[in-house]
């Protein structure tokens, strides 16, 4: 008898071989949360857990290639955008997935990568905005990069975080979700063009803690791949965000990492008739 597949998604996004952020986070996350990852890379990055050296961005050929074939081979239930390191990059992705309008698109640009060896951030942001925004499921970002998306479809420099949602949300895209770690809370606001849909506030993790918001757009996706509506996908991921936020490690010298597989080693425990560590 054949195993029935479990949901596959397919990621784009950045090497990170500490797999903290990129597209290994990403895989971790899928397995964790029951889904099939797979992976279609921008770029390759040099990283340890206290800085990113440098990036070095693949030919969108490349991209487009690696991402027909698997597309023709395997039915994939949810794709998932973080960092497409350049312009060209975005444009190839978005062409892709115009191809599958049908399949849930989870949107978490990073644009902290482009330095002076690649196209400007300026030009990143204006593709995100113009390409992938209108095509997305949701759009998981923080303030600063929702407000930055709108300005560059508006050109206004003054717009509000609420000012910058409506703009996005005017511009195609059917959810943003706002996750803001910088408030006293963690917390995450779900937008439609409805307004608010949901609002939630977690306790902040004790640590600086690489790869949050990889995290959690991942595991939309995963989510929105086993068939939940996006509020409740976000909540649900919400949930898995804050486990693994609270039961970070520090493998070097650096900022901790998410425990993706938090649960596994606490039912080990469990096992082993000890109680965890709070």
């Amino acid at each position: 008898m054949q195993t029935e597949s479990p949901p596959i998604l397919l990621t784009f996004g950045l090497s990170d071989p500490t797999s903290a952020t990129g597209v290994q986070a990403d895989l971790l996350t899928f397995a964790s949360m029951g889904g099939y990852g797979v992976s279609v890379l921008t770029g390759y990055s040099s990283q340890d857990s206290r800085a990113c050296d440098d990036v070095q961005p693949i030919d969108p050929d490349w991209i487009a290639d690696q991402a027909r074939m698997l597309l023709e081979d395997m039915p994939v239930a949810a794709f998932k955008v973080g960092s497409a390191v350049n312009a060209e990059n975005v444009a190839a992705i978005a062409e892709i997935v115009a191809d599958y309008d049908e399949t849930p698109l989870v949107v978490s640009p990073d644009f902290g990568l482009a330095g002076d060896h690649l196209l400007s951030a300026d030009e990143l942001r204006e593709a995100t905005a113009s390409l992938l925004v209108p095509q997305a499921s949701v759009l998981v970002v923080s303030p600063a990069s929702a407000i930055a998306l709108a300005q560059t479809i508006t050109e206004n420099e003054n717009l509000s975080l609420d000012e910058a949602v409506t703009i996005l949300l005017e511009n195609g895209c059917e959810f943003v979700l706002v996750s803001d770690g910088n408030a006293p809370q963690f917390t995450h606001t779900l937008y439609s063009d409805g307004g608010v849909v949901r609002e939630d506030a977690w306790d902040r993790p004790p640590h600086n803690v690489a790869g949050a918001m990889d995290t959690l757009a991942a595991a939309v996706t995963a989510m929105l791949a086993n068939g939940l509506a996006v509020p409740e996908a976000v909540r649900e991921a919400q949930e898995y965000l804050q486990q693994v936020l609270e039961n970070a490690f520090r493998p070097g010298m650096g900022r901790h990492f998410p425990d993706r597989f938090f649960w596994a080693r606490t039912e080990e425990t469990e096992q082993d008739g000890n109680t965890p560590e709070a």
